[in-house]
Formats: C-alpha cells, structure tokens, sequence
C-alpha cells in the first residue's frame, strides 16, 4: 500500500471536519449541490460513486457469472443475513434503546420516529457502495455484482412487507422511482461503462491493459471517496451541530448494528470455508446500507423534519468510518479464509487461458 493509502483513515476523518467545517461556513452552497436530484439521488454523489466503483467493474466478466452457481454459498450467506436476520436485529435493538435505555431522555412520540428511521436502514441492504469495500478488499468482481443483482431483485418484492410489518404499516409504498433511478445509476450505468472500456482495452493490449488502466484509477477511486464523505457530512452539518446529543444517541443502536451484523456474516463466512475474495463482499453488503431509498421512504411516511428521517441520516453519516474500519480488519485477517475457491476465480482463469494462447 502507498502512503496515501495507508493512512487512509486519517485522510477520512479529515473529509469528515472539512465537511462539517465546510457546510457551516457555505450552507447555501451545498443546498444548491443537495438540490441536484433524480428520483431523491444525488447526482453530484452519484458521479463520486462512479469514480469509486468504475475500477472494479473493469474487471467484471459476465461470462463468467456462471461460476456464482458453482459456488452459491457466498450467495446464500448474503441473502440470509439481508433478509432474516440484519431488519429483525436493526428493529430490536431500536426498540431496545429508545423504548429502554434511552426512554428518559427522548419523548415516546420521538423515540418511535427513531425506531421507525432505523427499521427502514435495516431493511435496505446496499446497492451501491458495497462495490467501493469490494473492490478495496480486492473482492471477487463477478461475484460482488451477482449478489448485488440478486439482492437487488428480492429488494423490489420483499421491501414493503417486511418494512410493513416491523412499522406496523399496511399501506407502505415504495419509491418506485428511488428504487430504480439507484439501480440504473449505480449498477446499470457504471457496469456498461465498464464492459465498453475493458472490450476496448481487451481489443488492443489484453488483460494487461485492464490491469494497467484500473491501477491508474485507483487513486482517483480512493480521492471520490473521500470527496462523497465531505458531501456527506457539509449536507448534514446542521444537524449534527443543532442536534449532537440526538445524533450520538441514533448512532449507539446503529454501531453495534453494524459491527455486530459484520461479525455474523464474517463469521459465517469463515465457518463455511469462503475464499476471502467471497467472504469479505458477502458480510459488507448486509453491513453497508441502501440509504437513498431508507431516506427517501422516511421522508415520504413520517416528513423531512421527523425524527425518522434524521435517524436515516445518521446512518449515512456512520457508515462511511464504519465501512472503512471494517475495510481494514478484513484486509488484516484474509489468513483466516482460503485464498482461492476450489476453482480458479474467474479474471484469474481467463488471464491464465490469454496467456497460454499467447504462448
């Protein structure tokens, strides 16, 4: 690792006082950036996310999305841990906080607009950054897109219900519009990107100049990064001034969410024999949150000033550090898992056929 990697916490924790600094001093500034949405998604984040993800999915094969069949483990873990374990977990730790321990120091009618806030986190699994802690985990790239799509998929049928269910709510609707504008920008748009440059690439130098061309970025994937983290944090400067003790409370329930939700899902994995190039991806897409979608139907049932909403927020503003802490115990505990699947991965079965050809 570089120096700027290495001390990429560092770097982050300095995006993350440049954004509150930054949105104190211009707060016009970035509602005007914050105003430019599709469907409730930020463009200007939307295009930092490419820059993240764009290196990762030069290395996607579609072809070789077969090999996920061979190997559904990794599948069946993520799904698992998305769907049966992270929203129940997510609702009974809400109510456990805001109904128990904190239930003399916020009002009930508040405490509930929290606890709904968070259930609504807990029910959306990621879409978009998981391909960011894929890809700095060196995670396997075909295999991250097919959990990603499937749970994109099982996103459109089992979201309302569940969400439903946890709120008490019969008539939860879905953005429709949220929900598919988030899929075309982060998965549809970034992925054709991808595939047109690396048949380009492949065309005229082979396997080495994708390689070439996604070293060259990774800088740029690491600066996106850190410029989303100051978007982030100068959106929501306000609040965490005008409210810090609301903030830290909201944060409390979704930490031990997060890391607890990590700890299953590695541990499983570890338990299951997963590659780490499987593993790692398997647990941080039931960590990370699909937080577009969770705020926007928060905005939509309780209001943008509801203490839904801010719980929503909080946990975009948490998860970024979060994600990055556990980047790095991941990358320093890949000795527990086995290198390799049983099977060659799939880059690395096609770089070996170029080369015999070649040969």
């Amino acid at each position: 690792m570089g120096l700027f990697e290495r001390f990429l916490t560092v770097w982050v924790a300095g995006a993350i006082l440049a954004g509150v600094g930054l949105g104190l001093a211009a707060p016009d500034v970035f509602e005007e950036v914050a105003g430019l949405e599709v469907a409730k998604v930020n463009l200007v984040v939307a295009v930092l996310i490419w820059l993240m993800i764009y290196p990762m999915m030069l290395k996607v094969e579609p072809d070789c999305l077969r090999d996920v069949g061979r190997r559904p483990k990794g599948l069946v873990l993520t799904l698992t841990i998305n769907w049966l374990v992270k929203p129940f977990t997510m609702a009974g730790l809400a109510i456990l906080f805001f109904r128990f321990v904190f239930a003399d120091f916020v009002p009930a009618a508040e405490a509930e607009e929290y606890i709904a806030g968070m259930i609504l986190l807990g029910v959306a699994p990621c879409t978009a950054m998981v391909f960011v802690w894929s890809q700095l985990t060196n995670g396997n790239p075909n295999y991250t897109l097919a959990q990603v799509s499937v749970n994109d998929l099982i996103l459109v049928f089992a979201y309302a219900p569940i969400a439903g269910l946890l709120l008490g709510v019969t008539d939860l609707t879905v953005p429709w519009g949220t929900l598919i504008a988030s899929v075309v920008i982060f998965v549809v748009v970034p992925l054709g990107a991808g595939l047109l440059t690396r048949n380009s690439l492949l065309r005229r130098g082979g396997p080495d100049a994708v390689e070439a061309l996604a070293g060259r970025l990774k800088a740029t994937s690491v600066i996106g990064l850190l410029l989303t983290v100051v978007l982030l944090f100068g959106f929501q400067a306000e609040t965490i001034v005008d409210q810090p003790t609301r903030v830290l409370m909201i944060a409390v329930p979704l930490l031990i969410q997060s890391y607890g939700i990590f700890a299953i899902g590695y541990g499983a994995a570890r338990a299951i024999r997963l590659p780490f190039d499987v593993a790692a991806p398997a647990a941080m897409i039931g960590t990370s949150n699909f937080f577009e979608l969770a705020v926007a139907v928060a905005i939509s049932l309780y209001g943008l000033g509801s203490g839904a909403a801010l719980a929503t927020v909080v946990g975009v503003l948490i998860e970024v550090p979060v994600m990055l802490s556990l980047v790095s115990f991941a990358n320093r505990t890949k000795g527990w898992f086995p290198a390799q699947p049983d099977t060659s991965p799939p880059e690395r079965t096609t770089l070996a056929a170029h080369e015999t050809g070649r040969r």
